[in-house]
């Protein structure tokens, strides 16, 4: 059913908004800026995609929906086919991501967190053909599930990205395990936990895979994570970048190399909730431990870190070049200057709107910016300049 039938029957302002059209969000702030609700009614929307030569974004909801959005008109239509998710915490159906040579490969790509018979959970991905014209994803499998299944509702990761070497990378949290110490999940190379996994396109591990041939999982390719939300590709290095969430501030942002420790919860530098006491050793400290690029360290006041992309579109040249990371509990848009690793913090976006930031692509037509905001009946958005 196309979903802006249920919006105009909602009630809801900003429903009867963008019923027929996209709506301007007049806001103080955000100067140069035209914010247009595209579509409303979204619940706990979780990635934002735009279908390659299609042109038209691929919304995935954490309670289990995946629906395709017309930036035009506002017009949503559900896909089927969508795998069971476990929609629990911070569960349920998460980031979307198509083969690169899709639509001559139609696979689409998912993560979520799915459950066995014992109520535990663990991150998952898999992969089905998506039939635009049917609406519907067909034969999807799972290939691969992170082991051990936890009790656990939190921390799941996830992003998936495709590499320019056409491995498929994919996040992992660390399921909020306080064991902190060396023996946490995220330092256990054994496991997926906490970690950055590669695989080729079926499933199957790399043999160039960091690990390969160690006492080491072969799947892994970094570990020491906490739980990274946000990852993309820089497009002019091929860098791997992920934006990852601390524990008392300690948030990070990364630039991710094979086989690397990324310190959590033996080095980093937030602290315990609800105190100024160290989780470890500050990274800098350990030659076993990759620095971030940026952080904010405990007392900052931290920036809960989503969804992330860096800016390569025609309509802000100013931008060019630019990161752009989803703030959750801050609630806005951040902006950072990117020269090599060198990354500075600038200019915050739809800051005042009480949104949290979930996801932001840029689309390659038109170079706009389509944010995903974090709540139970939330809108897709889209910035252009004013």
């Amino acid at each position: 059913m196309n979903r802006r039938t249920i919006l105009a029957a909602s009630g809801s302002a900003l429903s009867a908004t963008v019923a027929g059209c996209a709506g301007v969000l007049d806001e103080p702030g955000d100067d140069g800026l035209e914010v247009e609700a595209v579509a409303d009614g979204f619940e706990h929307p979780w990635s934002i995609s735009v279908v390659p030569d299609d042109g038209r974004l691929l919304v995935t909801e954490r309670e289990g929906t995946l629906s395709v959005l017309e930036p035009g008109d506002g017009a949503v239509e559900d896909v089927d086919g969508v795998p069971d998710v476990y929609a629990e915490g911070q569960g349920g159906l998460l980031d979307a991501a198509f083969h690169p040579e899709f639509p001559d490969e139609p696979w689409l790509y998912l993560t979520y967190a799915t459950a066995n018979d014992a109520g535990e959970s663990t991150t998952a991905l898999g992969r089905g053909e998506l039939d635009l014209e049917a609406g519907s994803l067909e034969g999807f499998e799972q290939l691969y599930a992170v082991e051990p299944f936890v009790d656990s509702d939190g921390h799941f990761g996830s992003r998936i990205v495709f590499g320019e070497d056409g491995a498929v990378y994919v996040t992992v949290g660390d399921r909020q395990s306080k064991e902190f110490g060396p023996d946490h999940y995220s330092q256990d190379t054994s496991t997926g936990i906490g970690s950055t996994l590669r695989l080729e396109p079926d499933g199957s591990v790399p043999d160039d895979n960091p690990f390969v041939g160690d006492d080491a999982l072969d799947e892994l390719y970094s570990y020491g994570h906490r739980n990274a939300q946000g990852m993309t590709i820089h497009p002019e290095t091929g860098e791997l970048w992920q934006s990852e969430h601390g524990e008392e501030d300690g948030d990070e942002i990364n630039v991710v190399e094979a086989g690397a420790n990324y310190g959590w919860p033996v080095a980093g530098y937030g602290c315990r909730y609800g105190t100024d006491d160290p989780i470890g050793d500050e990274s800098h400290e350990r030659d076993d431990v990759v620095d971030p690029v940026y952080y904010w360290e405990c007392g900052s006041g931290g920036f809960p870190p989503a969804g992330m992309t860096f800016y390569d579109g025609g309509a802000f040249e100013e931008w060019t070049g630019d990161l752009f990371v989803g703030n959750l509990a801050g609630e806005y848009l951040g902006r950072f200057t990117v020269d090599g690793t060198d990354v500075e913090e600038v200019d915050p976006l739809l800051e005042g709107r009480g949104w949290r930031i979930r996801d932001v692509e840029v689309h390659p037509e038109t170079g706009a910016l389509y944010v995903a905001v974090d709540d139970a009946e939330a809108p897709v958005v889209r910035l252009t300049p004013e």
